[in-house]
């Protein structure tokens, strides 16, 4: 398996550091997602991994070999890195093939065979060969980038936010396929993405960047049920947080006394809650809160609830029990506040 570790890795735009000793290691096989707002340094990191810029100072290896000392770097052509950018760039004077092809050696004995599997890997019809790219459909040319990624037999793949301009059903089952492809090919994949789901579900490791430095890293789950701050957890989705007297085992918050992950903490503090761990409950009378707010989005709708104190926030609701505005409702919890 290939590794990729990055060690200390800072580059600077004049007076901007879009990375301050960045560090991150990424097994070899496995997936791992960097997010982060616009202008946190994931394309600046994307770029240094491919060879398309150089650092300032810090180390890249992949496998143990040395891709870059500071700003002595291997050239981008000799990295065996694969990219695929978020416009598929196809060539639209080239066929679906030459495109495939084009990093395969034109003398090659097998190459026909190669770009004809390679096109059965992305799961698209050997008819569409010798179409060009712009009688394709977005999701068909984002599988023929891959599979021009692929022809070159990568060690490392680079996936700039490659479904942001699909339809929303489209990216989701364009994500599950190359999620399995390349996991079914064992290559390293390195994800930019500022969509927080997309991140969430198509990688093994989540990267975390804020103004260039690395705010956590780790699984999905942990990233998303264990946040270092309020910061990551506002931006990974919806969070409640409130303040909280913390206990053995307990807070006491706006919505009562509830289970939290205190560990040696006591006193004043930040809980967290998602959205899903509440469920809301008719009342009879004031109850714990009211309804301000419904919003129906099919399979997952949302009730924004306000507290006699004016606290507001959403509750994840079904589509065949959204509360009416203004109802009275009582909020039960469900598992664990994360304490901050």
């Amino acid at each position: 398996m290939t590794d990729l570790v990055i060690q200390g890795v800072g580059k600077r735009y004049g007076a901007v550091a879009a990375l301050n000793g960045v560090d991150l290691t990424v097994a070899g096989g496995s997936r791992c997602a960097v997010i982060g707002q616009s202008g946190s340094g994931k394309t600046t990191l994307l770029r240094i991994i491919g060879g398309f810029e150089a650092p300032d100072a810090g180390r890249v290896t992949l496998g143990g070999d040395l891709l870059a000392d500071g700003p002595a770097i291997v050239p981008a052509h000799r990295r065996g890195i694969g990219f695929v950018p978020q416009d598929g760039a196809l060539f639209p004077h080239l066929t679906i093939a030459d495109n495939i092809g084009f990093g395969i050696e034109r003398g090659a004995a097998d190459r026909a065979a190669r770009i004809s599997g390679l096109l059965d890997t992305v799961e698209l019809d050997r008819r569409m060969l010798t179409r060009r790219p712009h009688e394709l459909s977005g999701g068909q040319q984002q599988r023929v980038a891959l599979a021009r990624a692929l022809a070159r037999r990568p060690r490392l793949m680079l996936l700039d936010e490659p479904f942001s301009a699909l339809d929303t059903g489209l990216r989701e089952t364009m994500r599950k396929a190359v999620a399995a492809i390349l996991a079914q090919a064992g290559i390293t994949t390195i994800l930019v993405t500022h969509d927080q789901s997309e991140a969430l579900s198509f990688a093994d490791q989540v990267a975390v960047l804020r103004q260039g430095e690395l705010a956590q890293v780790g699984t999905p789950a942990a990233l998303y049920h264990r946040p270092r701050d309020p910061a990551t957890a506002a931006f990974l989705g919806d969070a409640i947080i409130l303040p909280a007297e913390l206990g053995d085992g307990w807070a006491h918050c706006a919505l009562g006394r509830v289970a939290a992950d205190t560990g040696t903490r006591r006193g004043q503090g930040q809980i967290m809650l998602r959205p899903e761990q509440l469920r809301l409950n008719p009342a009879q009378g004031a109850g714990d809160g009211r309804v301000a707010e419904v919003e129906f989005g099919g399979a997952s709708c949302r009730a924004i609830v306000a507290l006699p104190d004016a606290t507001t926030f959403p509750v994840g609701v079904s589509s065949l029990e959204l509360p009416a505005v203004g109802a009275p409702v009582h909020i039960a919890v469900q598992g664990t506040a994360h304490v901050f």
